[in-house]
C-alpha cells in the first residue's frame, strides 16, 4: 500500500485552498515540519490529526483518502462526474471520445 499518495492528497488540497504549510500547521497547532513530512509521505498521522486537517481543509476524509480505499474509483468518478456537470455538452462529448480511445487502446495492448 502506497501511503505516499495521502501526503500528496493533502498536498494538492492544501494548495488549491491556497494555503503554506505554515498556514494548515497553524490551523491543526502543529509544526509546519511536520505537515511537510505528511505530505512527503515519510509520516502518517494520527486519526485525530488526520480527521483535523480534513476538516482545516474543508474535504472529506475519502478525499484524502481515495487512492489507499478499495472504493477509490468511486470517489474519483463522483469527483469526475461533479466535474462535468459543470461543461457544455460539445466539451463533454469530446472528453468521452478522448474516454473511448483511451480504452479502445488500453484494451488493445492488454489483448497482445
Amino acid at each position: 500500500m502506497n501511503l505516499a499518495s495521502l501526503g500528496q492528497n493533502i498536498r494538492k488540497y492544501r494548495a488549491k485552498k491556497g494555503m503554506r504549510q505554515e498556514d494548515l500547521a497553524e490551523k491543526v497547532g502543529l509544526s509546519s515540519n511536520y505537515i511537510g513530512s505528511l505530505e512527503r509521505g515519510e509520516k502518517i498521522p494520527a486519526l485525530l490529526t488526520f480527521i483535523e486537517i480534513a476538516n482545516a481543509l474543508e474535504i472529506s476524509a475519502d478525499m484524502l483518502l481515495c487512492d489507499l480505499l478499495v472504493s477509490g474509483y468511486h470517489i474519483k468518478n463522483s469527483l469526475l462526474s461533479e466535474k462535468m456537470e459543470k461543461l457544455s455538452s460539445k466539451d463533454k462529448e469530446m472528453i468521452y471520445d478522448v474516454i473511448d480511445t483511451l480504452v479502445k487502446h488500453s484494451t488493445q495492448v492488454v489483448s497482445k
